[in-house]
């Protein structure tokens, strides 16, 4: 196995700039190994954590990409309730539509699951929110506006052990 080289002190705000350019240009395997080097010299830092959630949600629906659970690993690392609600909730709402994005049934039912679920993180975000900071409630309608306009985002019917949320 490779050892990895070791980022200096001097290079984290390149390296932190270089990884959201690479999330914006769509390369968020790029973005995360960056912030994997960033956060080896600068544990929790949360700009870095921040911008590694992103980028492992950016994964989800890849082949080889990443999975829910491996990045509430880092959601949980961010400093404040608020952070870790919105994050959790935008983590949830990004895994919604990969599933939209698979033909596979009951992707509409797991979907709908999933911005629930966003949805839920979203009104403890806003509950705790910074003042004069909206960003859950938008989010919150932009779940909600999915759920309302597509016909295959829609709850399951009542079968027991039907949800397939992780």
């Amino acid at each position: 196995m490779l050892e990895l080289k070791k980022l200096s002190r001097e290079a984290v705000d390149g390296a932190r700039k270089k990884a959201g350019h690479y999330r914006l240009l769509n390369q968020p395997f790029l973005a995360e190994s960056i912030c994997r080097d960033i956060l080896a010299v600068e544990p929790g830092d949360p700009e870095t954590l921040v911008t590694l959630c992103l980028a492992l949600c950016d994964q989800f629906g890849m082949e080889g990409g990443s999975t829910h659970g491996s990045t509430m690993h880092f959601i949980e690392q961010l400093p404040s309730d608020y952070e870790r609600q919105y994050y959790r909730g935008i983590a949830c709402e990004r895994m919604a539509f990969a599933k939209l994005g698979h033909a596979t049934f009951p992707s509409g039912h797991l979907a709908h699951d999933w911005f629930v679920k966003a949805m839920a993180h979203y009104e403890r975000a806003a509950a705790v929110r910074p003042h004069g900071n909206d960003d859950a409630i938008l989010r919150w309608n932009t779940c909600a506006r999915v759920i309302n306009s597509r016909s295959d985002v829609h709850a399951a019917p009542d079968e027991p052990g039907f949800t397939m949320l992780e």
